[in-house]
This record gives C-alpha cells, sequence and structure tokens, in this order.
C-alpha cells in the first residue's frame, strides 16, 4: 500500500511539473509574439532576473533593434550581451559587448563591463592549445584594450592573469608544433620551412624562446633545440657534418650551463660526449 502511495506521489508530482513547464512555455509564446515591445522587454529582464537566460536573450534579441533612440537602449543592449554570456553563448556575447563599447565609447554606465566582457566571452570560447588559436589572439587583444583604456578598473587583476594564461595557451601551441617536428625527425622529406623536420623543430622553438623569452616552457624549447641539433649532425652528409656536431656540442654545453639541475643533464653529458668523439676526432686527423 505504501510503495503504490509513493509511485502515486512521484506520479503526481510529474504531472504537475509538466503541467506547469507547458504553461510556462505557453506564457513564453505568447510574449514572444505579443508586439508590445515595452512588455517584451519587461518581460525579458524578469527572465534574466530568475536565472532563464537563454529565455531573456531570445527576446532582447527580439526588441534591441526597436530600443534604439529609447530610454532602455543601452540597458537593453548590456544586458542582451550578460544573457548571452550566462547561456554559454559566447560568440554572441563577444559580439553584443563589442557594440556595446563602440556605441557608448564615452559616458556609457557599463562601458568598461563590456569592454572588460568582450575579452572574458573570447577567452571562455579559446580552444585547447592543438587546435587554432585565432580566438585565443582576439582575446588578447580584447583584455589589452580594456586594460589600456581602464588601467584602474577592479577587474585589472583578473584581465591580467587571463592575458597570462592565453600567452601560455600560445606557447604551448609553439611547443606541441616543435614537439611534432621532432617527433616526425627524418620522415616525409621536406617539410614548411624548406628543409628536414629537425631543422623546422629547432626554428619553431628558437622563435618561441624569442618571443616568449620568459616562458615556463623554456626549458622545454632548450631540450628540444639541443636534441634535434644532435639528431640533425647525425643525419649530415660529409660536407656539414663535423660544422653540425661542434653547433650540438655547442648547443649541450649552453644547456648544462642555463639548466645545471634539469633533469635532463644525463641525456646532454652523454651527447657532449658522443660530440666530443666526433669533434676531437676530426682535429686528430687534420
Amino acid at each position: 500500500m505504501k510503495k503504490s502511495l509513493k509511485i502515486g506521489v512521484v506520479c503526481w508530482g510529474l504531472a504537475t511539473m509538466s503541467l506547469l513547464l507547458s504553461g510556462c512555455a505557453k506564457e513564453f509564446n505568447q510574449v514572444y509574439k505579443t508586439n508590445d515591445v515595452i512588455y517584451k522587454y519587461e518581460y525579458a529582464k524578469e527572465s534574466f532576473a530568475r536565472g532563464k537566460y537563454a529565455q531573456a536573450s531570445t527576446l532582447l534579441l527580439d526588441v534591441i533593434n526597436f530600443m534604439k533612440g529609447r530610454e532602455y537602449a543601452e540597458e537593453s543592449l548590456y544586458m542582451l550581451g550578460m544573457a548571452q554570456y550566462l547561456s554559454n553563448d559566447y560568440e554572441g556575447a563577444a559580439a553584443t559587448f563589442r557594440k556595446y563599447a563602440q556605441t557608448y565609447q564615452k559616458g556609457g554606465q557599463f562601458t568598461d563591463l563590456a569592454q572588460f566582457y568582450v575579452g572574458q566571452s573570447l577567452y571562455m570560447s579559446t580552444p585547447e592549445p592543438r587546435l587554432d588559436q585565432t580566438e585565443t589572439y582576439e582575446a588578447i587583444a580584447a583584455f589589452q584594450e580594456f586594460l589600456d583604456r581602464f588601467p584602474q578598473s577592479s577587474r585589472k587583476s583578473v584581465a591580467q592573469d587571463r592575458l597570462f594564461e592565453l600567452q601560455d595557451k600560445l606557447v604551448l601551441k609553439e611547443l606541441y608544433n616543435a614537439q611534432l617536428y621532432y617527433d616526425l625527425g627524418p620522415y616525409f622529406g621536406n617539410c614548411g620551412f624548406g628543409g628536414n623536420n629537425f631543422e623546422a623543430c629547432i626554428i619553431t622553438a628558437e622563435n618561441a624562446l624569442k618571443d616568449y623569452p620568459y616562458s615556463s616552457l623554456r626549458e622545454e624549447f632548450s631540450l628540444l633545440i639541443m636534441k634535434s641539433k644532435y639528431e640533425l649532425a647525425q643525419l649530415s652528409v660529409e660536407s656539414k657534418r663535423i660544422d653540425r656536431y661542434q653547433d650540438a656540442l655547442d648547443e649541450c654545453y649552453g644547456f648544462v650551463n642555463e639548466y645545471p639541475d634539469s633533469k635532463y643533464k644525463t641525456l646532454a653529458d652523454r651527447y657532449i660526449e658522443k660530440c666530443k668523439k666526433v669533434t676531437e676526432g676530426a682535429e686528430e686527423n687534420r
């Protein structure tokens, strides 16, 4: 009997919830179809306040053009951006916040916040480091513009932290690229750099060190350069063999000097011994 009662209560609850949802959907559809822009806008504000951001966004998109020149134009545009952001429509949010920041460059009530959320929206949509980083570059530019325009903002430290994170993502992207060239090694012949994959690895890693000299991944780039120069020396034709072993030897010494406590020091020492055998042997044969 008790089991039947519990099942009945659950079924009644589900039926009640279904009716409520049906009623809410019917009410929203009626509001959406109305031509009363102000009523629709007020309903959108109420939806936003109740956390129904997707619903608010739908209504605001429908009335935003009618708000131009009206009392609520500025508020509606900013609220649309926030509704899109909070409903995870980051692409739409970035576009809306950018439009707000351009429309209300001076004297806007939310200009600093809108500029911040341009960057924040782009930040939320940036892909993992192995993929194309166009959004990452755009987010960096947006946060930098925010810091330039609003250096005293309370969100300054957050924007700076985001910049560091985004730059780290770009550095990691370059590390993945350099590692990929190294892993390909002697395979697939020539690469996009006009040489072999070890040369491409060296160029990619060296450019990354120039562009991001204070990166926490500096040692990893240096390791790839050292390993690639050693592998390149081993693959060299006779006319380039000695010069490349000497270049690899110099790189190994540089690595040990810069990272004396590196866990890769043993590898560097092993490379040094092998390179010295070749270079010193060449000296003896002269």
